[in-house]
């Protein structure tokens, strides 16, 4: 009996010893899979941050422009009670007058 027992610890014990090693190739793999994806998108994010920074450039330059844009429809929208609804469903509301 108790070589029986012996025989089945031996086993789990090969069976951890097996799966201890199956986790650590797995993790192992997957350490560098992470790392070399990891350097891989550094690499596009540096390679594509001159277009962002012009996109950026481009859009503050047409920042006035639009708000303008939205001001003139704010001031057609409160001659042109019709058009309310457009400026409601766009979630475009006229800007209270500053206090002077």
């Amino acid at each position: 009996m108790s070589l029986d027992f012996n025989s089945e610890i031996s086993a789990l014990k090969n069976q951890v010893f097996t799966l201890l090693l199956a986790l650590i190739v797995v993790s192992g793999t997957l350490t560098i899979y992470l790392y070399r994806d990891a350097s891989l998108k550094g690499k596009d994010i540096e390679a594509i941050r001159p277009q962002a920074q012009q996109l950026i450039g481009a859009f503050n330059q047409n920042q006035k422009l639009m708000i303008d844009f939205v001001n003139a429809l704010v001031a057609y929208g409160q001659t042109h009670p019709d058009f309310q609804p457009v400026l409601r469903k766009y979630g475009i509301a006229p800007q209270p007058a500053a206090p002077k």
